[in-house]
């Protein structure tokens, strides 16, 4: 009780603007009442400091007062705050997982010395919503129907496939991929494409086009010591690891529906850098032989070249007609400019003026 009327008389004080404690009683009354509205009329009807304010009244006052100042916001502790954050960091990691950027570790040598055994690698999945899948890019690829027999179907039961689901997508935030028929190669031929081996020089072609490989095939490996000659159907890719001479690519799949190609559809994004171990950190560029013009121009000749026997009855004709029927029509826009031209110029020359002449 003490305490509470010490700290109302206090802030009384501090609302009068007196540095000194309260002692007079009528004098602490009297200035309450002067800063409320004015002095208060005595018992008597003379004008009187009044009687003074109980310990109550001063307490309501004080707590009108400093009412804002002493509500705080309470703090949520430390132990609540880290579990909400620990979920919502995954959630944001398995929505980037799933829509942009994957980890995967690479298990096996078929791609030495471009990717090494436990090298983590980044892969872009949304680079083919912007541009279709090229030739030099590695890519990663689900071979679960093509190079592999479809998996059966999962549990009947949702609950237990959803909870199998979202654990296989937790282990692969960290680069783990749970699947076995993930796989990882470089991309040769696109739809379209006639990819052979070899040349005279020993060289894997495309299009007729010879590719230099020296600089990311495995060191003393040929180019293939598989012979084979094919047209990649649309819809599929050629692929093959750099490792030649150990990877089990589109070479060993030739029996296989499809001729060893792999659907693009199944293909889950581009890798583009290696992200660990730090040493080997770096970009995944796609070599310059894939960049070579004449590849790119005996392609569209190719595809040129197949189309025109297929339409040349109709193309070609309708063609013809359509060119004749332009110079027509532009031989008579022509004509009647002049004419006009001429007439509206012949006043001018004789020196009359419009419309007399």
């Amino acid at each position: 009780m003490n305490d509470d009327r010490a700290t109302g008389d206090q802030a009384l004080t501090n609302a009068q603007g007196d540095s000194s404690p309260v002692g007079d009683g009528n004098r602490g009354g009297a200035s309450a009442r002067t800063a409320e509205g004015g002095p208060v009329d005595s018992p008597d009807g003379g004008s009187g400091p009044g009687p003074e304010p109980g310990p109550r009244a001063a307490s309501a006052v004080s707590g009108a007062r400093d009412g804002p100042a002493r509500t705080r916001r309470k703090s949520v502790a430390w132990w609540v705050e880290l579990p909400v954050l620990v979920v919502f960091a995954l959630v944001l990691m398995l929505v980037i997982k799933t829509y942009a950027i994957q980890a995967f570790y690479i298990p096996s040598s078929s791609m030495e010395n471009t990717l090494d055994i436990g090298d983590k690698v980044l892969v872009n999945k949304l680079v083919y919503d912007l541009r279709p899948i090229g030739r030099g890019d590695i890519v990663v690829f689900n071979g679960d129907g093509s190079w592999d027999p479809a998996t059966p179907a999962g549990p009947s039961n949702p609950v237990i496939g959803a909870a199998d689901r979202l654990g296989h997508a937790i282990v692969g935030l960290f680069g783990i991929s749970p699947g076995v028929h993930d796989y990882i190669k470089r991309v040769i031929g696109v739809p379209g494409d006639r990819v052979v081996c070899c040349d005279a020089s020993g060289r894997v072609t495309v299009n007729g086009v010879a590719l230099n490989e020296k600089s990311y095939l495995y060191p003393g490996n040929p180019p293939s010591l598989v012979k084979f000659h094919i047209t990649v159907p649309a819809g599929r890719l050629w692929v093959m690891g750099d490792h030649r001479s150990v990877s089990y690519d589109s070479r060993g799949h030739i029996g296989d529906p499809g001729g060893g190609t792999i659907p693009e559809s199944q293909v889950v994004g581009r890798a583009f850098v290696i992200m660990w171990p730090p040493s080997r950190t770096g970009f995944l560029n796609i070599p310059a032989t894939f960049t070579q013009r004449q590849l790119t121009a005996s392609a569209m000749a190719g595809d040129a070249a197949a189309a025109v026997p297929l339409g040349a009855a109709l193309v070609l004709p309708v063609g013809w007609l359509r060119g004749r029927v332009r110079r027509r029509m532009r031989g008579r826009m022509f004509g009647r400019r002049r004419v006009r031209r001429r007439v509206l110029r012949r006043p001018m020359l004789l020196g009359r003026r419009p419309g007399r002449w």
